[in-house]
């Protein structure tokens, strides 16, 4: 169950009732973008806690007629190119566009399925994490945010080119690594 809430008038009389309702129809989709951007628990972990609270600290800004997703989401891959920066591990290479991931199946219905759906993600999740950080967050970006190339360059501060690269040479290395022509 995906609902949207947005902030309505009489919700913005309780602020903090209303954040607290959003974060808690999001949080689980958050923790899962900044686990797939940092393939750390710990990390992403981190991560969701400081995008929550620089979320809370700056909720008055938030645009209600905007889906409060995408908002945090972004807040959570800024934070995450930011710390790559931090951390001195930003490499910038150049790459382009393909879809590796799109094409995978929904196995959600049924208890079997369900676990091999587990085990996909366990593959998916050890590819991101053998990307660099630069390929690994212009994926997750593209492929599981849906930004858009524009959204994210200006979140990585890089030119769309860039960003089109990385995103192509991440998903090949993908390919590459999960045995996919």
């Amino acid at each position: 169950m995906n609902r949207t809430l947005t902030l309505t008038q009489p919700a913005a009389r309780s602020r903090p009732a209303t954040f607290e309702e959003l974060v808690e129809t999001h949080y689980r989709q958050a923790y899962n973008i900044a686990y797939r951007m940092s393939g750390s628990a710990t990390d992403a972990e981190d991560l969701t806690q400081e995008a929550l609270i620089r979320a809370y600290q700056s909720f008055d800004r938030y645009q209600p007629e905007l889906p409060f997703a995408n908002w945090l989401y972004r807040i959570i891959a800024n934070l995450h190119v930011d710390e790559l920066r931090r951390r001195g591990r930003a490499r910038v290479e150049s790459m382009d566009a393909c879809a590796a991931l799109a094409d995978i199946p929904d196995y959600s219905a049924d208890p079997a399925g369900r676990v091999l759906s587990r085990e996909l993600e366990g593959y998916l999740q050890q590819a991101l994490d053998a990307l660099s950080p630069n390929f690994r967050t212009a994926v997750v970006l593209c492929d599981i945010e849906g930004l858009s190339y524009e959204e994210i360059a200006e979140m990585m501060r890089c030119s769309i080119g860039t960003v089109r690269s990385r995103v192509h040479r991440g998903r090949k290395q993908m390919r590459r690594l999960l045995g996919v022509a």
